[in-house]
Protein backbone atom coordinates (compact mmCIF):
# COMPACT_ATOMS: atom_id res chain seq x y z
CA UNK A 1 0.00 0.00 0.00
CA UNK A 2 1.42 3.01 -0.99
CA UNK A 3 1.03 5.50 1.82
CA UNK A 4 2.33 8.64 -0.75
CA UNK A 5 0.32 7.38 -3.53
CA UNK A 6 -3.08 7.26 -2.09
CA UNK A 7 -2.92 10.78 -0.36
CA UNK A 8 -5.19 13.17 -2.72
CA UNK A 9 -3.99 16.30 -4.37
CA UNK A 10 -4.73 19.85 -3.85
CA UNK A 11 -5.46 21.92 -6.93
CA UNK A 12 -5.56 25.86 -6.00
CA UNK A 13 -8.19 27.40 -7.52
CA UNK A 14 -5.23 29.42 -9.64
CA UNK A 15 -4.17 25.88 -10.87
CA UNK A 16 -5.82 24.07 -13.70
CA UNK A 17 -4.84 20.64 -14.86
CA UNK A 18 -6.30 18.32 -17.36
CA UNK A 19 -5.49 14.85 -18.14
CA UNK A 20 -6.03 13.22 -21.38
CA UNK A 21 -4.68 9.75 -22.84
CA UNK A 22 -2.23 9.54 -20.09
CA UNK A 23 -1.02 13.23 -20.50
CA UNK A 24 -1.10 15.26 -17.15
CA UNK A 25 -1.02 19.21 -17.95
CA UNK A 26 -0.75 21.81 -15.32
CA UNK A 27 -1.24 25.22 -15.77
CA UNK A 28 -0.66 28.14 -13.42
CA UNK A 29 0.32 31.52 -12.97
CA UNK A 30 4.48 30.46 -13.53
CA UNK A 31 3.91 28.31 -15.87
CA UNK A 32 2.87 25.02 -17.88
CA UNK A 33 3.57 21.80 -17.22
CA UNK A 34 3.07 17.91 -18.84
CA UNK A 35 3.77 14.73 -17.83
CA UNK A 36 3.10 11.58 -19.39
CA UNK A 37 1.86 8.86 -16.83
CA UNK A 38 2.30 5.12 -17.14
CA UNK A 39 -1.27 3.21 -18.34
CA UNK A 40 -1.38 1.55 -15.04
CA UNK A 41 -1.31 4.27 -12.95
CA UNK A 42 -5.08 6.50 -13.94
CA UNK A 43 -5.43 10.00 -12.44
CA UNK A 44 -9.32 11.34 -11.70
CA UNK A 45 -10.02 14.63 -10.91
CA UNK A 46 -13.01 15.21 -8.25
CA UNK A 47 -13.70 18.68 -7.48
CA UNK A 48 -10.19 20.46 -6.10
CA UNK A 49 -8.50 17.29 -5.59
CA UNK A 50 -6.61 14.77 -7.89
CA UNK A 51 -6.52 11.28 -7.00
CA UNK A 52 -3.95 8.66 -8.14
CA UNK A 53 -4.90 5.00 -8.58
CA UNK A 54 -3.19 1.79 -9.57
CA UNK A 55 -4.79 -0.82 -11.50
CA UNK A 56 -3.21 -3.53 -9.87
CA UNK A 57 -1.40 -4.73 -7.22
CA UNK A 58 1.66 -5.60 -9.40
CA UNK A 59 5.11 -4.44 -7.88
CA UNK A 60 5.95 -2.36 -10.72
CA UNK A 61 2.28 -0.60 -10.50
CA UNK A 62 3.11 0.15 -6.53
CA UNK A 63 6.40 1.29 -7.61
CA UNK A 64 5.38 4.03 -10.00
CA UNK A 65 2.06 4.82 -7.71
CA UNK A 66 3.48 6.59 -5.06
CA UNK A 67 6.23 8.57 -8.20
CA UNK A 68 3.44 9.71 -10.49
CA UNK A 69 1.70 11.35 -7.12
CA UNK A 70 4.98 12.69 -5.96
CA UNK A 71 5.21 14.05 -9.57
CA UNK A 72 1.93 15.38 -10.26
CA UNK A 73 2.14 17.17 -6.79
CA UNK A 74 5.25 18.87 -7.72
CA UNK A 75 4.45 20.25 -10.71
CA UNK A 76 1.33 21.47 -8.90
CA UNK A 77 3.02 23.06 -6.76
CA UNK A 78 5.46 24.50 -8.94
CA UNK A 79 3.27 26.12 -11.67
CA UNK A 80 1.34 27.83 -8.02
CA UNK A 81 4.60 28.85 -6.06
CA UNK A 82 7.76 27.69 -7.30
CA UNK A 83 10.79 26.01 -6.20
CA UNK A 84 14.38 28.15 -5.42
CA UNK A 85 17.45 26.76 -4.15
CA UNK A 86 20.63 28.73 -3.00
CA UNK A 87 24.60 27.57 -3.38
CA UNK A 88 27.24 28.64 -1.53
CA UNK A 89 30.37 29.83 -4.03
CA UNK A 90 32.67 28.79 -1.05
CA UNK A 91 37.18 29.81 -2.16
CA UNK A 92 39.32 32.57 -2.56
CA UNK A 93 38.42 34.55 -5.67
CA UNK A 94 35.26 32.49 -6.27
CA UNK A 95 32.73 34.78 -7.75
CA UNK A 96 29.67 34.28 -10.44
CA UNK A 97 27.81 36.91 -12.77
CA UNK A 98 24.15 37.15 -14.12
CA UNK A 99 23.89 38.63 -17.29
CA UNK A 100 20.89 37.60 -18.53
CA UNK A 101 20.32 33.59 -19.01
CA UNK A 102 24.11 33.20 -19.13
CA UNK A 103 26.19 32.61 -15.35
CA UNK A 104 29.53 33.56 -15.70
CA UNK A 105 31.57 31.41 -13.21
CA UNK A 106 35.33 32.38 -11.60
CA UNK A 107 36.07 29.55 -10.05
CA UNK A 108 39.65 29.41 -9.41
CA UNK A 109 40.68 27.94 -12.81
CA UNK A 110 42.71 29.16 -15.69
CA UNK A 111 39.58 30.41 -17.26
CA UNK A 112 36.06 31.55 -16.77
CA UNK A 113 33.00 29.36 -17.34
CA UNK A 114 30.17 30.30 -18.96
CA UNK A 115 26.89 28.45 -17.75
CA UNK A 116 23.58 28.78 -20.34
CA UNK A 117 20.31 28.14 -18.30
CA UNK A 118 17.01 27.32 -19.84
CA UNK A 119 14.50 29.78 -20.33
CA UNK A 120 12.59 28.24 -17.62
CA UNK A 121 14.92 28.70 -15.16
CA UNK A 122 16.21 32.35 -13.31
CA UNK A 123 19.20 32.97 -11.37
CA UNK A 124 20.35 35.78 -9.17
CA UNK A 125 23.45 36.46 -7.26
CA UNK A 126 23.98 38.02 -3.68
CA UNK A 127 27.60 38.87 -3.08
CA UNK A 128 28.58 40.90 0.38
CA UNK A 129 31.77 41.51 1.50
CA UNK A 130 33.50 39.58 3.57
CA UNK A 131 30.87 36.88 3.02
CA UNK A 132 30.68 34.06 0.50
CA UNK A 133 28.70 34.51 -2.78
CA UNK A 134 25.37 32.74 -3.05
CA UNK A 135 23.67 32.13 -6.20
CA UNK A 136 20.01 31.42 -6.20
CA UNK A 137 18.50 29.74 -8.38
CA UNK A 138 14.23 29.82 -9.32
CA UNK A 139 12.18 27.56 -11.61
CA UNK A 140 8.86 26.12 -11.23
CA UNK A 141 9.73 22.76 -12.46
CA UNK A 142 11.85 20.99 -9.75
CA UNK A 143 12.97 18.18 -11.82
CA UNK A 144 15.02 20.65 -14.37
CA UNK A 145 16.21 22.93 -11.70
CA UNK A 146 17.52 19.62 -9.33
CA UNK A 147 19.18 18.83 -12.52
CA UNK A 148 20.83 22.14 -13.47
CA UNK A 149 21.78 22.45 -9.29
CA UNK A 150 23.59 19.47 -10.15
CA UNK A 151 25.51 20.51 -12.84
CA UNK A 152 26.12 23.98 -11.42
CA UNK A 153 27.84 21.95 -8.44
CA UNK A 154 30.06 19.34 -10.99
CA UNK A 155 31.79 22.70 -11.96
CA UNK A 156 33.59 22.86 -9.15
CA UNK A 157 33.09 19.80 -6.52
CA UNK A 158 33.50 20.26 -2.66
CA UNK A 159 37.01 19.40 -1.59
CA UNK A 160 37.60 17.63 1.77
CA UNK A 161 40.84 19.24 3.08
CA UNK A 162 39.87 23.48 2.67
CA UNK A 163 35.96 22.87 1.78
CA UNK A 164 36.32 25.00 -0.96
CA UNK A 165 33.89 24.53 -3.96
CA UNK A 166 30.19 24.71 -5.05
CA UNK A 167 27.92 23.79 -1.86
CA UNK A 168 23.93 24.09 -0.89
CA UNK A 169 23.68 27.10 1.34
CA UNK A 170 24.37 25.46 4.68
CA UNK A 171 25.59 22.44 3.96
CA UNK A 172 27.74 20.74 6.01
CA UNK A 173 30.95 19.25 4.82
CA UNK A 174 32.91 15.96 6.38
CA UNK A 175 36.33 17.45 6.72
CA UNK A 176 39.81 15.51 6.55
CA UNK A 177 42.23 16.40 8.45
CA UNK A 178 45.91 17.49 6.23
CA UNK A 179 49.09 15.60 6.52
CA UNK A 180 50.54 15.31 9.76
CA UNK A 181 54.32 16.86 10.55
CA UNK A 182 56.71 15.39 10.14
CA UNK A 183 59.50 14.97 12.94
Amino acid sequence: MSRIGNQPIVVPESVQVSNTNGLVVVKGPKGELKQQVDPGITVKQEGNELLVSRATEQKRHKAMHGLYRSLINNMVEGVEKGFSTELELVGVGFRAAVSGSKIDFSLGYSHNILFVLPPEVKAEVTAEKGKNPILKLESFDKQLLGQIVAKVRELRKVEPYKGKGIRFKGEQIRRKAGKAAAK
